[in-house]
């Protein structure tokens, strides 16, 4: 074997052992940024003493490059390598768009 097949066979194994990278669902809350949206995730969380599911909420701020996404849709956001201080998610697809 070549050191350019070997090289390239080391890329894609590594490419492929890095695992998922984590992916939510959520709501577009602001679009009011130049490429860059907030998206709201909720989820149910059972308390630990009450035993109760209590609704937990986040924002991030995700990366959008085609300024595709509105206030309102729901979109699917991914992990990425961190692209500003707080963006750290990228747009991976828009499920429902807003009416």
């Amino acid at each position: 074997m070549s050191a350019a097949t070997t090289a390239e066979a080391k890329t894609v194994e590594s490419a492929s052992e890095r695992g998922h990278r984590k992916s939510r669902s959520g709501l577009v809350v602001s679009d009011k940024m130049e490429k860059t949206i907030v998206v709201q995730v909720d989820k149910m969380v059972m308390h630990p003493m009450y035993r109760k599911y209590v609704r937990r909420r986040v924002k991030y701020k995700v990366h959008d490059e085609r300024n595709e996404a509105r206030a309102g849709d729901t979109v699917l956001i991914e992990e990425c390598r961190p692209l500003s201080r707080d963006k750290r998610w990228r747009l991976k697809a828009i499920a429902n768009r807003a009416v």
